[in-house]
């Protein structure tokens, strides 16, 4: 709820806060994009998610700031800049949280101003004027009192839409994927009403889960992992099981009253330019549906196909082989002798089951690896935002969001090496009983750590629950190089050296999202798209130029009606919202000139 503010004095943080939007405004009012600019400082960033650009989007310097306004000024119309709550100060950088409205939506923001002007600008839409999601006092009121013949109950109108729903009745979006970002996306678009299929090929919301190997929990805390509207309850584990995280989507799925199609496949999608809509074929339980939607979003994660790697010998291997997605988990294999092909999360999360259960287990590294123990990410490097700690001292998950948020891709690196710097101290002892094991270890190409890794690459690390142990005390045999050849039972590393095997697992990853849009619409489409996910950082595995932002997630992309979904359960629920509002605005008919649309530098 937006607080009023009495008057500061102008030498105060909220006195220069104040002056400063004050000025800001003015300078949009007149239309002066220059004027506007110079309250910026020389160096300085601007992200907007969606309120001025239609995107998702981040300009630098005065003359990306001054680009962005003569594009948007005109639509946007922004006006009514003010602070919520009380500016704070430290090592001469004065923050504080804002808020405004456009021509056509509310939005909210915050500001890091330094002596020189704005060095960071955060804007976000959170809300369609006339299309307001029906919270608070205006939540539903759920029954209509009074007598009345024909009386519809909540029960038979659920029924009779997911009924008419593809027949006598089309989706205004399907969204392929029903796991944490489809399910998070569906509920978004139920509360904006807008007209939806969320499609999944699993039997049950949650089975995406339910069905990985059974030690897969998740590394991320409970903190950092809520979906949106329904956070999970206070006695939920920090750290959740697969199988309970899949109970909880399935609860979800339901209360959220999202129209969730389970055992559906999509067969083919193709886009009729004319006509402004997608041909969308599904095969339903054996029934072939044919949607109509104005809008695709493929909401498969932030991973593509898995990477399942063509090796001399595969035909001739008479063990069992498989990618590690599709790894069952390790009963079978006790007394077995494993050998996984790979050195990161799933990797080491295998290893580590499979020797719990008697394997013998060897790991394969092929490149080095970047680790940080699971205590040490929890307390440096997410505490401050995600912790009961942070609850306490009121960081509210979305307050945590927008903080998180408000730091600029280009610098975010300079915020998270100081954190790896301190965890290399901390757990010296560690690393170094590690390196002496032979394991390769890395801190990133420029030792900023696993978020950067992970936003740039989406790979390259582990978060360690135990498995690095096993490793550095030679529990698990570690190995490098690549797989030459498989015999009848081995593989073969291209120095020679033979690992006798019943079980090969590939840990080998997976490619770009927009080989999901190769396989269901064709591979022009992709092309046309391009490479799905990293910033253009230019290092490992995250070609340039610069993006500055996730290359087509959450944002329009070159082909018209189609959108990407996924990432983290954070990051689903994040930019969920985003996503949705997109949506909802194309489907009402508002303008949604979109100002940098995404270009393509690189296939896949």
């Amino acid at each position: 709820m937006t607080q009023t503010l009495e008057p500061a004095p102008a030498t105060s943080a909220r006195g220069r806060v104040d002056a400063w939007l004050a000025e800001f405004e003015a300078a949009l009012a007149a239309r002066d994009a220059g004027r506007a600019a110079d309250l910026f400082a020389t160096t300085c960033f601007w992200r907007d998610l969606v309120s001025f650009t239609w995107n998702i989007t981040t300009v630098e310097g005065r003359d990306g700031v001054t680009d962005l306004l003569q594009a948007t000024l005109d639509t946007t119309d922004p006006r009514g800049f003010r602070t919520t709550e009380e500016p704070s100060e430290s090592g001469g950088v004065t923050e504080a949280w804002i808020e405004f409205e456009t021509s056509v939506g509310r939005a909210r923001g915050h500001l890091r101003l330094v002596e020189e002007g704005a060095w960071t600008l955060l804007t976000t839409l959170y809300e369609l004027k006339g299309h307001e999601e029906p919270q608070g006092e205006a939540r539903p009121k759920g029954v209509e009192h009074g007598a009345r013949r024909d009386r519809i109950s909540w029960k038979e109108a659920r029924e009779a839409e997911n009924a008419e729903m593809g027949r006598t009745s089309q989706p205004y979006v399907v969204v392929v994927g029903g796991g944490q970002g489809g399910i998070a996306l569906g509920a978004r678009l139920r509360q904006l009403g807008v007209p939806h299929v969320v499609v999944d090929r699993h039997e049950r919301p949650g089975d995406q889960w339910r069905s990985r190997y059974k030690s897969l929990c998740l590394h991320d805390p409970v903190w950092y992992d809520h979906l949106p509207y329904i956070d999970f309850p206070k006695n939920w584990p920090v750290f959740a099981p697969k199988d309970k995280i899949g109970d909880w989507l399935e609860m979800y799925t339901k209360v959220m009253e999202i129209n969730y199609w389970p055992s559906t496949t999509c067969t083919s999608a193709s886009y009729d330019q004319q006509a402004g809509e997608w041909t969308v074929v599904l095969d339903r339980a054996g029934e072939q549906v044919v949607l109509h939607p104005e809008q695709l979003v493929l909401a498969t994660g932030m991973s593509g196909k898995a990477n399942v790697p063509t090796i001399p010998g595969q035909d001739r291997f008479r063990g069992e082989q498989h990618h590690s997605s599709q790894h069952p988990g390790p009963d079978a294999y006790a007394g077995k002798r494993a050998v996984v092909i790979g050195s990161n999360n799933s990797a080491h999360d295998i290893c580590a089951a499979l020797w719990e259960h008697g394997a013998d287990v060897t790991m394969v590294q092929r490149s080095s690896t970047h680790i940080v123990k699971s205590d040490s990410l929890m307390e440096l490097g997410l505490a401050d935002l995600y912790s009961e700690r942070a609850v306490a001292s009121g960081i509210t998950t979305q307050k945590a969001d927008m903080i998180f948020a408000s730091l600029p891709y280009r610098i975010m690196h300079e915020f998270q090496k100081p954190i790896y710097d301190a965890i290399r101290e901390r757990d010296a002892d560690f690393y170094e009983r590690l390196e002496k094991a032979g394991f390769w270890l890395d801190f990133g190409d420029d030792d900023s750590g696993l978020f950067m890794k992970y936003l740039r690459r989406g790979s390259g690390y582990y978060i360690d629950v135990g498995a690095a142990d096993l490793v550095a005390n030679g529990d698990i045999t570690l190995v490098h190089g690549t797989v030459r050849e498989l015999t009848e039972d081995a593989v073969v590393l291209d120095d020679g050296t033979e690992l006798p095997a019943d079980l090969v697992v590939y840990a080998t990853g997976y490619g770009s999202m927009n080989g999901w849009a190769a396989d269901l619409i064709n591979q022009e489409v992709a092309d046309k798209v391009g490479k799905v996910w990293g910033l253009g950082s230019g290092t490992a595995k995250d070609p340039g130029p610069w993006e500055g932002e996730e290359r087509n997630m959450w944002k329009p992309t070159q082909q018209e009606g189609l959108w990407f979904h996924g990432g983290n359960l954070h990051q689903s629920r994040h930019y969920s919202l985003y996503l949705a509002l997109q949506l909802k605005a194309r489907q009402e008919g508002i303008p949604t000139p979109v100002y940098r649309l995404q270009e393509v530098h690189h296939r896949s």
